[in-house]
């Protein structure tokens, strides 16, 4: 794998890393279980598939499979750790230049990685209908670094200094 593309998708990992904590980072306790209704799934759910598509990704790098339904966690600080360890694992792949088999780096980004991108949109969004939306900022300027991974990412680099839609 060049470089180039492997930096790429070092960064757009970490963004995902980023962009999940700062969907969850300060939710209320009630928020893993929140249903918007209509048989969506609830956060803790969608965690739990980020974590699925992750692991997925990983076993074009290191083979074997990995459960479409993970096996749910006693806690969602748990499931947040179990995905963060994802998302460290499918990185330590790109660091290394381990390859992908069977599909090309653009598929890797356009399915699995993308797919995951979307639920972060989905857990925000849920956020939001739960009555504790996430406060928005110029992601430009996000502290992202393709080394952290893990659930301590920085508080935003540049919020929004004018909120209308937030609470109170």
């Amino acid at each position: 794998m060049a470089q180039p593309d492997r930096d790429l998708l070092r960064h757009f990992l970490a963004a995902i890393a980023y962009r999940t904590q700062k969907s969850l980072r300060g939710a209320p306790p009630e928020f893993p279980g929140f249903s918007a209704g209509g048989r969506t799934r609830t956060p803790v759910e969608i965690l739990r598939h980020m974590t699925s598509v992750i692991g997925y990704a990983g076993t074009f790098f290191a083979g074997g499979a990995y459960p479409v339904h993970p096996e749910p966690l006693p806690t969602f600080a748990g499931e947040i750790e179990r995905f963060h360890a994802m998302v460290t694992e499918l990185g330590s792949h790109l660091s290394r230049g381990t390859p992908p088999q069977g599909i090309s780096i653009e598929q890797l980004l356009q399915g699995p990685l993308a797919d995951v991108m979307t639920h972060v949109g989905q857990l925000a969004l849920l956020r939001r209908l739960a009555g504790a939306p996430v406060a928005p900022e110029n992601f430009i300027f996000a502290d992202v670094q393709p080394g952290r991974l893990g659930p301590d990412q920085p508080l935003p680099a540049r919020p929004d200094l004018e909120w209308p839609e937030g609470p109170g």
